[in-house]
């Protein structure tokens, strides 16, 4: 009777132990896929050894000027392995309400955007993309909601997230700056 009763013990603590493991993410954040402004399929790690700096952007917020200071940064460190990700994202006010080609348009017309501008996600509730829910979830090196349009992650080289900053930390602050450099070398 001991010896069942230690059995069961056993196989009821492989089978939490086997649970736990399903519930480990299928993909690294590296692996998991979001969608182009063309439609296609991308993924962080097709931007493999370089520095990305992940965005949630939109058109028609207070914010929004920092879309200048994002190109800047582009220009600046670009040819040193630096490339911004920029997430059109309409959760906070209505501010992004712009189809994925008026989104671009604006972009590119208004802040000469040059850095990649992706299809349009959600970044909270139950559509938020598995790309920020993996970056904002409670597992996440900094774990909790984005606050409003242009918060920002700083992703290194090795694919893991390095900073977080908050949308109204601008691109050109020195703490963000020092952030990129420092990935950088």
């Amino acid at each position: 009777m001991i010896k069942a009763h230690r059995m069961r013990k056993i196989l009821a603590a492989a089978s939490i132990f086997l649970f736990s493991l399903s519930m480990l993410p299928a993909s690294t954040l590296q692996e998991i896929p979001f969608e182009t402004m063309d439609g296609k399929t991308s993924k962080l790690g097709d931007y493999s050894g370089k520095v990305l700096l992940v965005v949630n952007v939109a058109s028609k917020c207070g914010l929004t000027p920092q879309y200048a200071a994002l190109e800047t940064l582009q220009q600046k460190y670009g040819p040193e392995g630096f490339t911004i990700l920029g997430f059109p994202c309409n959760d906070f006010a209505g501010q992004e309400p712009g189809t994925n080609e008026e989104i671009v348009s604006f972009c590119s017309t208004r802040y000469n955007v040059t850095f990649p501008i992706l299809a349009k996600v959600h970044v909270l509730g139950a559509e938020k993309a598995p790309l920020f829910a993996a970056l904002t979830g409670p597992d996440a090196k900094f774990p909790g909601d984005i606050a409003w349009n242009f918060g920002k992650f700083l992703i290194g080289r090795n694919g893991e997230v390095i900073a977080r900053f908050e949308p109204k930390t601008k691109p050109d602050d020195q703490a963000v700056i020092s952030a990129v450099e420092a990935a950088l070398k």
